[in-house]
């Protein structure tokens, strides 16, 4: 478990990532630059984006201010990005990775995901991340939103072990099933939308347990993500709000607490279904 901002998870091919880092999902490009420069200063290490969201470069501008004021060097990043679904095929994957890289201004990505698996379309496009990573173009590789089926099947031919899967995961989604299967085959979870983007903000029962400890909503569910081992990316353009996001290491939610947190589970998703959507467009 993690106690600090820039403690780190090793990954099972031994890389170090941050627990905690900085999602910028829905962010205007303009405004991404200043939303890095920001996160970096407080203290985040890890940020996350895709090329769907349209920001890569405004993450590579923010990254580049950010060394620029602080001292840091870019090995002391983690930065994360992924290939969308209107192009998995081996060469398509190869250009979406360049593409991203030359956005970011970097030489090189610590990781890379494929962002949904539609329809059976991810066996090239993992071929091509694999290439990649043996080339030493990435540091390590991963998928977002796979089910048990789909990393099962993933299983079956890929040479590399995924490092990641990245999904939406929340007190009302808590993919136990999913858990399992990735701690059994050595997969960390990675949570996207870790407050349901907004939806747990007034939620009544987390709000006792904030009270007790002189903490907000979204820090006592953050905490829940440390104390279970999964890694959180938790979204915010304001400064003052990721240093408060990344203000959940003076307390320590009890066994109690966590089976309370723990009983909300509804299998509520706010994002799509990975079974039931087709991302190719």
């Amino acid at each position: 478990m993690i106690n600090h901002l820039q403690d780190t998870i090793t990954l099972n091919n031994g890389l170090q990532m941050p627990g905690m880092g900085l999602g910028v999902f829905q962010v205007e490009n303009e405004a991404t630059a200043e939303m890095v420069k920001n996160a970096i200063e407080v203290g985040y290490r890890s940020i996350d984006t895709a090329a769907i969201y349209g920001n890569e470069a405004g993450v590579g501008q923010g990254i580049k201010l950010a060394l620029a004021s602080t001292g840091l060097k870019r090995e002391d990043l983690f930065i994360t990005s992924k290939v969308w679904n209107d192009g998995l095929s081996y060469d398509e994957t190869i250009a979406a990775y360049e593409d991203s890289l030359q956005k970011l201004g970097l030489d090189y990505l610590d990781l890379y995901l494929i962002h949904w698996p539609g329809k059976d379309k991810y066996a090239e496009s993992w071929r091509a991340l694999e290439d990649l990573y043996d080339q030493g173009k990435i540091k390590a590789i991963g998928v977002c939103n796979f089910t048990v089926a789909h990393l099962e099947k993933l299983l079956t031919f890929a040479r590399i072990k995924p490092v990641i899967n990245q999904v939406e995961f929340h007190p009302r989604l808590q993919q136990v099933e999913l858990r399992a299967f990735c701690d059994k085959h050595q997969i960390q979870l990675e949570a996207w939308a870790p407050l349901m983007q907004g939806g747990l903000l007034e939620d009544e029962t987390i709000a006792q347990i904030a009270t007790k400890y002189g903490k907000s909503i979204p820090q006592v569910i953050l905490r829940w993500d440390v104390q279970n081992g999964v890694i959180t990316i938790p979204k915010s353009v304001r400064r003052e709000r990721m240093m408060q996001n990344a203000n959940v290491f003076d307390f320590t939610l009890t066994d109690q607490e966590m089976a309370i947190i723990n009983s909300m589970n509804l299998e509520q998703r706010v994002g799509p279904n990975p079974d039931e959507f087709d991302f190719a467009l």
